[in-house]
């Protein structure tokens, strides 16, 4: 067996040892991941000495909306070369998986782009990004609160509208975004909840009240967190505060800088260190240059990787989402806890428990990720064996 040592995990819920603790890597003859524990405090580095760098499966994307010129709602048969493409690039930038994110749209291009993912995620292949079951961000929610989703395609929530939706698809969807204080949102969430379905608030005006009556009925998550929204307020506590006083919600966050102040992205994490969620919320151009693109019937211009439409409104980023672990670091959230946004607790969001070390075990070690820490900068990198 091989060993690496003096390696640091990304502190996890479920982890009961400290953010400093150092463990052991042990590998089989294959460098599949088959020992991981704690490193005895007096003990000495032996095999490979990791000098405190931190290993981590890699990211996992909850809200992506497409890239290399392709939007998740246009899908066709014809699109999946480019798709796979697609999937090699997020790969290569660190991510072993993704929800694919559908926006709000017809029903006739969302029920197509549901049928195209479904075809693609059979034809999985080492290399690329796995796909994950949709997210569905729409199309019940709250008009006010919509951001960049065309109004046309908005609709009020009902078991008719989900069943027109998603009738027969409901094995390929992991997540819905929607707006909990609707008329109707109550039944759609129970339906959802019962096909296991993760059910998030998001692009949603709900107070405190509502917030609360939706975690209880089984919302478990807050959708780009600050954004589409109301805010946190001293009279007005509204969504935001009601997740981090549960302890239970996770918290999506866009840490671009320009979604969520860098100030605003820290508070959150020191308010709710286990239940931010790094999502990148990129679009059609993530992996083109900045510019003009075209996304559905309108057109996106994208400066330094932020996403607007022609009116100015704020639509989403071309970052990838370790970029947001980088800045996190940067901002000053220990990097531990801005790794684990992007890679561990995505993964408890849909259900998998699993602690760090739990995670890493029979993992290929050319599948993890190496994070090392300079000054405020982190980078990272896949492991050659």
């Amino acid at each position: 067996m091989r060993w690496l040592s003096n390696v640091r995990l990304p502190q996890a819920k479920r982890c009961s040892h400290g953010a400093n603790q150092r463990w052991r890597i042990g590998l089989d003859d294959d460098d599949l991941i088959s020992l991981v524990e704690p490193l005895p405090a007096d003990s000495r580095a032996a095999g490979d000495d990791w000098h405190g760098d931190w290993l981590s499966p890699a990211g996992v994307d909850l809200q992506i909306n497409g890239g290399l010129g392709l939007a998740f709602p246009e899908l066709t048969p014809a699109d999946l070369p480019q798709l796979e493409a697609l999937l090699e690039l997020l790969w290569r930038d660190g991510v072993e998986a993704i929800c694919p994110t559908l926006v709000t749209c017809a029903v006739a291009p969302l029920r197509q782009s549901l049928a195209v993912l479904a075809e693609a995620r059979e034809q999985h292949h080492a290399g690329r990004a796995q796909l994950l079951g949709a997210h569905l961000e729409g199309p019940f929610l709250e008009p006010r609160r919509r951001g960049a989703h065309p109004q046309e395609h908005l609709c009020p929530p009902s078991l008719e509208a989900l069943a027109e939706r998603i009738g027969g698809f409901e094995a390929d969807i992991d997540l819905v975004t929607l707006a909990p204080e609707l008329p109707g949102s109550e039944a759609v969430i129970a339906a959802l909840r019962e096909q296991g379905i993760v059910v998030s608030l998001g692009h949603s005006a709900a107070t405190e009240t509502e917030a609360n009556a939706a975690f209880q009925a089984g919302v478990g998550m807050l959708t780009h967190t600050f954004n589409a929204m109301p805010d946190l307020h001293r009279r007005e506590p509204g969504a935001i505060a009601a997740a981090v006083l549960r302890g239970d919600v996770a918290m999506g966050l866009i840490a671009d800088g320009v979604h969520v102040a860098p100030s605003m992205a820290v508070l959150l994490q020191k308010l709710a260190p286990e239940q931010v969620v790094l999502v990148s919320d990129a679009l059609a151009p993530y992996g083109l240059s900045d510019g003009e693109h075209r996304w559905d019937e309108r057109t996106l211009l994208v400066t330094n990787g932020t996403c607007r439409l022609a009116d100015g409104t704020l639509a989403g980023v071309t970052l990838p989402l370790l970029e947001g672990v980088r800045r996190l670091a940067q901002w000053g959230v220990p990097p531990e806890q801005a790794i684990a946004a992007a890679t561990i607790t995505p993964r408890r969001v849909l259900g998998d428990q699993r602690s760090t070390a739990e995670l890493l075990l029979n993992l290929p070690l050319n599948e993890g990720l190496r994070w090392r820490s300079a000054g405020e900068t982190l980078h990272w990198n896949r492991i050659d064996g």
